[in-house]
């Protein structure tokens, strides 16, 4: 299986702690690296930087798809990008 990377914008009406609490989880199960953050001008979205295997990223799409309780999706964005900085195979959410 081949490695790849996405970018992926999801907009929605989070829940407190998110990030950390769905995100970084889900890409941790996953074993998959890269960052999240919270849009400087618009709160009801996240920026994704992924990297990993392609069932991974497929899995972890579909997650962000059928969402976790508390979690209402409006859009999810995914396009996929060359890797232009180390993740050092860690999930980081940037706060």
């Amino acid at each position: 299986m081949s490695r790849r990377c996405l970018r992926i914008t999801v907009t929605a009406t989070f829940p407190a702690n998110f990030l950390v609490n769905f995100i970084q989880k889900q890409a941790k199960k996953l074993d998959l690296e890269g960052t999240a953050q919270r849009d400087d001008t618009d709160e009801q979205k996240v920026r994704i930087a992924v990297c990993g295997e392609g069932d991974a990223l497929d899995d972890f799409i579909d997650v962000l798809y059928t969402g976790a309780k508390g979690f209402e999706l409006h859009e999810l964005e995914v396009e996929p990008f060359l890797k232009d900085k180390e993740f050092r195979h860690v999930f980081r959410v940037i706060e």
